[in-house]
C-alpha cells in the first residue's frame, strides 16, 4: 500500500468563504436549465436530514460515520471491487439490495443484481420488483448498491419514496452503501448536477445540488479522466474550498472506511483537488478564476489516503 501524506492529513478548518457560489446560477446560459432543476429537487431539501439522522452518536468523535462507501466512477465495476466490498460485508451469506432509480431504463437494476450474484453474494434483489418489501430489503441488506444514470433521479426518488428512513436506519447500523457514476455522485453533501461550462474555468458556473451527505467534506465527480472533467470539479471546488474535489476515473474505487481512511482499487487514477489552504482570488460570478497554491494527489490502485 502507498499512504499519501500532506495536506489531505491535516485537520479540517472551516473558514467562511467568500467564494461560496454553489446556490447561485451561472453566466453562461446555465441559470434557466439550474432554475428548472432546482424547483424539481426544492422539495428534497429534507436530504440534508441525512446527516443528523445517519450520524451514529456512539464511539469516538472522531469516526462519525457508522458505516462504509464504496464509491466507483463509472463504466463497469472491476471485480477486484465487487470482492472487497463482499469481504467487508463480513463472512457468510452477503445479501444486497439495488437501488435502481438513477436510470430510465426498463430493465433498470437487472444487470447489478446479476453482477453480484456472479461475484458471490447470497442474494441481490432488485428493489424495484417489490415496493412494498423495498424498506425491509434496504434495512436488512450488507451492501445497499446504487446503479448510475441521473444522479438528480435518485435524489428525486429518495426524497418523494418514503425510503429515506430506511436508508437512515441502515446507514446508522454499519451498512456498506455503494454506487457507481451517478450513484457515486450522489454520496456527497454538495452534489454535482450534470450542469456546467466544460470551455473554462469560471465562478459559479458548476452547478450542484443536496445530496445524501454520506461522505462529509469532499465533493465527488465520476467517469473523471475517460471524460476529461477536470473543468468542473476543478471550478465547484473553487466555489466551495473547504470540500475536497474526488475525481474518480472509470472502472476504479475508491473505498472510505470509518474515520475516513480511504483506500483506490481498479485500473484508473483518482484525482484529488484540496484548495483549503489556496489562496483564491475574489471574483464574481461568471468571471474567470484565479487561484494559487491548489494541492493535487494524483493516486492509484493500493493508495491510500485520508480526508480529515
Amino acid at each position: 500500500m502507498h499512504p499519501v501524506s500532506g495536506a489531505l492529513l491535516g485537520r479540517l478548518s472551516r473558514p467562511t468563504s467568500r467564494n461560496s457560489y454553489a446556490s447561485l446560477p451561472g453566466a453562461l446560459g446555465l441559470a434557466g436549465r439550474y432554475a428548472t432543476a432546482m424547483q424539481r429537487l426544492l422539495p428534497l431539501a429534507l436530504i440534508l436530514f441525512v446527516v443528523v439522522g445517519c450520524r451514529s452518536t456512539a464511539g469516538s468523535t472522531d469516526d462519525p460515520r457508522p458505516g462504509t462507501l464504496v464509491v466507483v466512477g463509472g463504466g463497469g465495476t472491476p471485480p477486484a471491487v465487487l470482492a472487497r466490498a463482499l469481504q467487508l460485508a463480513g463472512e457468510g451469506d452477503v445479501s444486497v439490495a439495488v437501488i435502481p432509480f438513477a436510470s430510465g431504463r426498463e430493465d433498470r437494476g437487472d444487470g447489478a443484481v446479476q453482477m453480484w450474484l456472479e461475484a458471490g453474494a447470497s442474494s441481490a434483489v432488485n428493489i424495484e420488483d417489490d415496493p412494498a418489501t423495498a424498506g425491509d430489503v434496504i434495512e436488512t441488506a450488507d451492501i445497499v448498491w446504487m446503479i448510475g444514470g441521473d444522479q438528480n433521479r435518485l435524489v428525486e426518488w429518495l426524497g418523494t419514496s418514503g425510503m429515506l428512513p430506511a436508508f437512515q436506519r441502515r446507514w446508522s447500523t454499519g451498512g456498506i452503501f455503494g454506487g457507481t457514476s451517478a450513484g457515486a455522485a450522489v454520496m456527497t453533501e454538495r452534489m454535482l448536477t450534470g450542469e456546467a461550462d466544460l470551455e473554462s474555468l469560471r465562478a459559479a458556473t458548476t452547478m450542484t445540488a443536496p445530496g445524501f451527505n454520506l461522505w462529509a467534506d469532499v465533493i465527488v465527480d465520476q467517469h473523471f479522466v475517460a471524460r476529461r472533467r477536470n473543468n468542473r470539479l476543478l471550478s465547484a471546488v473553487l466555489d466551495g474550498p473547504h470540500e475536497i474535489g474526488i475525481g474518480i476515473d472509470e472502472r476504479t474505487a475508491v473505498i472510505v472506511h470509518p474515520g475516513n481512511r480511504c483506500e483506490v482499487l481498479g485500473e484508473g487514477s483518482v484525482v484529488i483537488y484540496d484548495a483549503r489552504r489556496a489562496s483564491i482570488a475574489e471574483v464574481q460570478p461568471g468571471e474567470l478564476w484565479s487561484a494559487r497554491s491548489i494541492v493535487l494527489h494524483v493516486l492509484r490502485d493500493g493508495d491510500t489516503f485520508r480526508v480529515d
